[in-house]
C-alpha cells in the first residue's frame, strides 16, 4: 500500500479524497494556490504545498509545477479527483514517467474516450445506440450542411472537456452560426482539442448514467445507475441513485452495454458511461464516457456501502479483490439523493458570487465540503461549496432527509442556490420521479430575498439593541437610530423584536424584493 499520496485537486474533491486516505493511514499531500492561503480547510491534509500563481492555468493545470511538488514531497501516487487534470492523458503519462502511480484510468483509455466523437464511434461498434450526429467539423459551412441532414434542434459540442461547458443547443441555422465561433473558441482555450461536432437534441430526455469499475484486464463491476436530469446550463445540480421510474429492461440493457463497452478496452479504475433516455419513446442513447470519479459518486457509495476512492487506491497498489469477488459482495440498499451547493445566484442566471462566507451544516446526512467559518470563495475557481447527500431506506425518506439537512444549513456572507435546491426537491414532478433535463428550468423560482439596488443615505444593517459592551476591544455601540420605531416595525411584521433591518438617515433607497 502507498504511504503518501498527492491530491492534484482542490475544494470538495480534495477533502473527499483526504478522508479516505486518512482512513487507510496514508499521508495526504495537498496543493494550495495563493488565492486560497486563508482558507482553513487545508487543515484536513497532512502536508500542504503552495502553488505559484492565482488562476486555474497557473496553478491546478500547471503540470510541470505539480510534478515538481510530487517529486519534492516524495509521493508514490497522485489522485487527480475530478475536473482539472483528471481526464488529461498527457498528465497521466507524465506521472507514470516520473515513476508515480496515477490513481485513475490508463492514459490509453483516457485517450480512447477523451474525444466524444471518437467515443461515439467506439460505442456504436459495440452495439450501443447513438444519436444521429457528425464527426469533427472543419468549419461553419460544414456544420450548416450537416445540420440540414440531422434536423433542428441539435447540440453543438466540443469533443473534449466535460461538465456541459463546451455545449450549446441550436434551434435554427442562425443560432448555429452564432454559436459556432464561441463554442470553438471555448474548446480551443479550455480543452485538449478544439474540435466540435453536431448531435441530435432530444427535447425531453433524462440523463441516466451507469457507474462502473474495471480491473484493467477486462473485468468490470457495475455499481448501478444514477439519474442526473436536474441541470442548469447542461451541468448537474441534483443526482440520485438508483434512477427512479426506469423500466427493468432498459436498466439491464444499460448495465450490460456499459459493461461490454468498458470491458472491450480493458478499462481500469472508476468510470461512468452516460446515456440520454427518451422515456416517451422507451429508447436510450450513448452520450459519453467520463474517465474519472464523478462529482456524484457519493450517492452510489451510499446505496452500495462501498468507497470508490479506496477501490481506486487499492487497484493501483495491487491489493484489490478481482472484479468477480467485488461484484459478489455488492448489494443495493435504499436510495440516496445529492444536491450541489454553489456560491451562485440563480435569480441572476446563476452568476457566481465569490467572497467571504460562513457555512454551518447539521450533523446528519453526508456532507462533502470545504467551507466552514470564515471561508473565502475565490473568483478564480468553480464556486462549488459542498455536495450534500442523504440516504434513506426509501426514496421519499432520502428526499425528506435532504430537505431537512438543507433547512438546517446556515449560510452567511454571500448568495447561494440553497433555496433553488429545496424548491427542486420539493416539486411534485421530482418527488414522483417524473424528471427530465428541462424540469429545473420550468420551476417558478421566487427566492425569499431582497436586493439593495441603491442605498439610502448612511444605510446600515442594524438590530435592537445593537452591539453593546465592546468598547474595551474598540467596537463602538450600535443599534437603530430610533429604538421604538424599529421595534414597532418588527412587531407589525410579526418578527422577533431582535430581528435585523435596514436603517437609514434619509430615504432614496431602491430595494428589489425578489
Amino acid at each position: 500500500m502507498f504511504t503518501k499520496v498527492l491530491i492534484a485537486n482542490r475544494g470538495v474533491a480534495a477533502v473527499r479524497i483526504a478522508r479516505t486516505l486518512k482512513q487507510l493511514g496514508i499521508t495526504s499531500v495537498a496543493l494550495r494556490s495563493s488565492a486560497e492561503q486563508s482558507n482553513k480547510y487545508f487543515d484536513a491534509f497532512d502536508e500542504v504545498y503552495d502553488l505559484e500563481g492565482d488562476s486555474v492555468a497557473e496553478t491546478y493545470l500547471d503540470v510541470d509545477q505539480i510534478l515538481r511538488i510530487a517529486t519534492e514531497a516524495g509521493v508514490q501516487a497522485v489522485h487527480p479527483g475530478y475536473g482539472f487534470l483528471s481526464e488529461n492523458a498527457a498528465f497521466a503519462e507524465q506521472v507514470a514517467r516520473a515513476d508515480i502511480a496515477f490513481l485513475g484510468p490508463t492514459p490509453e483509455v483516457i485517450n480512447t474516450f477523451g474525444l466524444k466523437h471518437e467515443a461515439r464511434a467506439i460505442a456504436e461498434a459495440q452495439g450501443v445506440p447513438i444519436l444521429k450526429g457528425t464527426g469533427i467539423l472543419a468549419d461553419l459551412n460544414a456544420a450548416l450542411a450537416a445540420a440540414d441532414g440531422i434536423g433542428f434542434p441539435l447540440l453543438l459540442k466540443s469533443t473534449a472537456g466535460g461538465g456541459g461547458i463546451g455545449m450549446q443547443r441550436c434551434d435554427s441555422a442562425q443560432q448555429l452560426g452564432d454559436a459556432f465561433e464561441s463554442v470553438t473558441a471555448l474548446a480551443k482555450s479550455n480543452f485538449t482539442s478544439p474540435g466540435v461536432f453536431l448531435e441530435k437534441c432530444i427535447t425531453k430526455a433524462r440523463h441516466v448514467e451507469v457507474q462502473l469499475f474495471g480491473d484493467g484486464k477486462g473485468g468490470v463491476v457495475i455499481l448501478g445507475d444514477r439519474d442526473c436530469s436536474l441541470q442548469r446550463r447542461n451541468q448537474k445540480l441534483v443526482e440520485e441513485s438508483p434512477a427512479p421510474n426506469l423500466p427493468d429492461d432498459i436498466r439491464r440493457s444499460m448495465h450490460d452495454r456499459a459493461k461490454a463497452l468498458a470491458s472491450s478496452v480493458n478499462y481500469a479504475s472508476a468510470g461512468t458511461i452516460e446515456f440520454l433516455y427518451d422515456a416517451e419513446a422507451g429508447q436510450y442513447y450513448f452520450l459519453e464516457v467520463s474517465t474519472r470519479r464523478q462529482v456524484e459518486h457519493g450517492v452510489t457509495e451510499l446505496v452500495y456501502g462501498v468507497d470508490i476512492v479506496e477501490w481506486m487506491i487499492r487497484l493501483a497498489a495491487g491489493n484489490l479483490d478481482d472484479c468477480a469477488k467485488l461484484e459478489a459482495k455488492l448489494s443495493l440498499r435504499g436510495a440516496a439523493v445529492q444536491v450541489r451547493l454553489y456560491a451562485e445566484d440563480p435569480y441572476e442566471k446563476y452568476q457566481p458570487t465569490p467572497g467571504a462566507i460562513d457555512v454551518s451544516f447539521p450533523e446528519h446526512g453526508r456532507i462533502d465540503s470545504w467551507v466552514g467559518q470564515g471561508s473565502l470563495v475565490s473568483h478564480w475557481f468553480d464556486p462549488l461549496l459542498a455536495n450534500v447527500m442523504f440516504f434513506g431506506e426509501t426514496r421519499a425518506q432520502a428526499i425528506d432527509g435532504l430537505l431537512d439537512t438543507l433547512a438546517q444549513t446556515q449560510i452567511y456572507g454571500t448568495t447561494t442556490n440553497v433555496q433553488l435546491l429545496s424548491l427542486a426537491l420539493s416539486c411534485e414532478e421530482f418527488r414522483a420521479g417524473n424528471v427530465d433535463t428541462k424540469l429545473l428550468a420550468s420551476l417558478n423560482y421566487q427566492p425569499n430575498e431582497f436586493e439593495v439596488l441603491r442605498s439610502g443615505l448612511e444605510m446600515t444593517v442594524q438590530a435592537y439593541p445593537g452591539r453593546q459592551g465592546y468598547w474595551d476591544v474598540g467596537v463602538p455601540p450600535s443599534g437603530p437610530m430610533d429604538d421604538l420605531s424599529f421595534q414597532l416595525g418588527n412587531q407589525m411584521l410579526g418578527n422577533p423584536m431582535t430581528a435585523a433591518g435596514l436603517d437609514m438617515v434619509l430615504g432614496g433607497a431602491q430595494v428589489l424584493f425578489r
